[in-house]
């Protein structure tokens, strides 16, 4: 198993209480094999999860005031889902810390989506109790703020991210950005799109908005971000090797 130093610098968080964070990792069949009453992470899982729909809940009822109560409950909808979550347990390499009994790790556990989320939601339960809710906002928001932005009007949608793109992909001689519809989500007239970006034949990033147009603009967004991060890191390396 890999330090759990490392995964407290990939949260950006460092427990007080250790012992908290080894619990949180800490699955029910591990636990079950052990005679030193080690406790499993169940219960922070349970608290994980409420305190994770109360956070995400007061962001987007603050920053998204001009939604009906049913766009909210979509969005939270998607925001907490399993789908959702596991991108960011996989992350942080979540699986790799994990405390799994022979069963488990025999039939893969380290990779399970449901074992990952259980386990992310744990590990939220015991920021919360070692540094208290700002803290657990902190770390939440570090992951999912980006996406959340992405809804509900935001003045970010008024830039066209998908022109912007192209542009750049046409500088960099690379193929046209295509735009494919990964899911849509609730009755018709209240639909919530996840859209993903294809360059070159290879999915670079994702979006979530309200309209497929939105969706798409978050898309091109997340998708520049990666070009501009890749784009410097080049320019460092160039400035180094000069």
């Amino acid at each position: 198993m890999s330090s759990i130093h490392d995964l407290e610098s990939a949260l950006g968080y460092s427990f007080t209480n250790t012992l908290l964070l080894t619990q949180s990792l800490t699955h029910s069949s591990h636990a079950n094999e052990k005679s030193t009453g080690e406790r499993d992470n169940e219960q922070l899982e349970f608290l994980g999860d409420s305190v994770l729909g109360f956070l995400v809940s007061d962001y987007l009822f603050r920053a998204h005031p001009n939604l009906t109560e049913g766009q909210l409950s979509r969005l939270k909808g998607f925001f907490v889902s399993s789908a959702n979550l596991v991108k960011y347990a996989e992350r942080v390499h979540l699986g790799s810390y994990l405390q799994l009994g022979k069963g488990e790790e025999k039939t893969g556990g380290r990779m399970k989506q449901a074992l990952l989320v259980d386990g992310l939601e744990a590990v939220l339960g015991a920021i919360y109790l070692d540094g208290g809710m700002d803290e657990a906002r902190r770390v939440m928001l570090r992951f999912l703020e980006p996406q959340m932005e992405d809804v509900g009007g935001s003045e970010r949608q008024l830039t066209d991210f998908k022109t912007e793109l192209q542009e750049q992909l046409q500088s960099g001689h690379l193929g046209r950005a295509e735009y494919i519809i990964a899911s849509e989500q609730g009755p018709d007239h209240q639909k919530l799109f996840t859209v993903e970006v294809m360059i070159e034949g290879e999915s670079v990033a994702r979006g979530v908005g309200l309209t497929k147009k939105a969706a798409e603009q978050a898309a091109a967004r997340h998708a520049l971000e990666r070009l501009w991060a890749v784009q410097e890191k080049s320019s460092e390396a160039l400035t180094k090797n000069g």
